[in-house]
């Protein structure tokens, strides 16, 4: 079996034992003191520690992973104003797709009117954190410390400190090259760091699984049915079809080969729920099974990582109309335009801040006069929802790569349309 077949039936088994365990344990059909033993020592046990250990693992590749990578294909670029160009054209593509999102969004909810018939539950509160200005988030992204900033995984000032680094190094001549070349054999090491965790994923994502779903269980789906389907749709609305067109137009790929080798990538995405861990497979990825050269691929990537929001971007729009509807508020066009404009420039805004979107749900919410408490009420199944919207943040990040790389010569179309470059292939196998 290849890795994504691996990967599915350790997500299938471990949804399917947590929902076990979950339905055991409300129904009482073993007597307290097993489900107990059950909850200690392996919910909270090997499956907890298990599942933590993969996610640390994956994170503690992704500050030596950005740097590498970033110095090495800003010293490939050299030419400042190419370096320029791409980055001009990155953050364009990120917003433009951000702002499709949440219009689909809109529209999709609209539509379905997820939050008609709904009573708000009474005394439930939700306190959101307050948004950094908009103007210490530009000043936050330049590094005092690169070394704090790296201990920190504060990934813009990483990654702007790895661009200036590779400039240097572009600038510097035969030293530079001494650099580059060693920057380059690590990235090597590292990338294959990363193909071996890779081969330990369905292990890890089996375990992931199952200690959510033994905690939140399926039913807690059925609490919010037409919001939490509503988002689904139009999160595989966006991630297969927006993205799919965009590479058809824009890049002239095959979206069925994309897709296909970006299987993995995506189920490793809505095991984590986190964009920064799943970020060195995205890299690796785009690179050897995408065929775009590290050059663009270390720099679209982790800034993609860091300010692409497409998934969260949907969940606001959604979720706007569904509280609007909750509370019988008529925001008006005017409003719908202030929640496409809001969540498009938060995205970046709000970049590297914890619990990010709920902050910039809860800034959408007051730009355009609705209850911020009302995101209490989605709190129940937005887990379940971060895990998809994940999936599609990083698809995202793997589509802009492409369309930049493609638009600047960078993309090796034998590698994107060979079906087998890159695989990973467990060596046991």
């Amino acid at each position: 079996m290849n890795l994504t077949v691996r990967i599915l039936w350790g997500m299938g088994a471990g949804l399917a034992l947590g929902a076990l365990i979950k339905w055991m344990g409300q129904s009482q059909l073993l007597a307290p003191v097993f489900m107990q033993v059950i909850d200690t020592y392996f919910v909270e046990g090997i499956f907890l520690l298990v599942g933590k250990i993969f996610v640390a693992s994956l994170k503690l590749l992704v500050v030596p992973l950005v740097f590498v990578s970033l110095v090495c294909g800003a010293g490939a670029l050299g030419d400042n104003s190419k370096l320029g160009r791409i980055g001009l054209k990155t953050v364009g593509l990120y917003l433009v797709t951000t702002a499709i999102a949440i219009v689909v969004a809109l529209f999709v909810a609209n539509l379905v009117d997820p939050g008609m018939g709904v009573n708000m539950a009474a005394g439930t509160t939700f306190v959101a954190k307050e948004s950094p200005p908009f103007i210490n988030v530009l000043i936050n992204i330049f590094p005092s410390n690169p070394v704090k900033a790296m201990a920190e995984g504060n990934m813009l000032q990483v990654i702007v400190f790895a661009i200036l680094l590779g400039i240097a190094v572009a600038r510097s001549g035969e030293p530079g090259a001494r650099v580059i070349q060693f920057f380059t054999d690590l990235n090597e090491v590292i990338m294959k760091l990363v193909t071996m965790l890779m081969a330990l994923a369905p292990y890890g994502v089996f375990c992931l699984m199952a200690q959510l779903f033994a905690h939140q269980g399926i039913g807690v789906i059925g609490d919010l049915a037409w919001y939490f389907f509503t988002v689904i749709v139009v999160l595989l609305l966006h991630g297969l079809g927006t993205y799919a067109i965009l590479l058809k137009i824009i890049g002239r790929l095959n979206p069925q080969h994309f897709y296909r080798k970006m299987r993995a990538t995506m189920l490793f995405a809505f095991s984590t729920a986190s964009s920064n861990a799943t970020m060195p497979v995205t890299l690796r990825t785009v690179e050897y099974r995408l065929g775009v050269k590290n050059s663009i691929a270390s720099f679209t990537v982790p800034l993609g990582a860091t300010i692409n929001m497409d998934g969260t971007a949907i969940m606001q729009g959604v979720a706007t109309v569904f509280i609007a509807q909750a509370y019988n508020i008529d925001i008006g066009l005017t409003g719908y335009l202030m929640v496409i404009i809001t969540a498009t420039l938060a995205s970046i805004g709000t970049a590297g801040v914890p619990g990010v979107g709920l902050i910039t749900l809860a800034m959408v919410l007051q730009q355009v006069g609705l209850p911020v408490e009302g995101i209490a009420l989605i709190i129940g199944v937005d887990r379940l929802l971060d895990m998809v919207r994940t999936a599609v943040n990083v698809t995202g990040d793997a589509t802009v790569s492409c369309l930049v790389a493609a638009s600047e010569g960078q993309l090796e179309q034998e590698t994107f349309d060979d079906p087998e470059a890159g695989e990973v292939i467990p060596e046991h196998s």
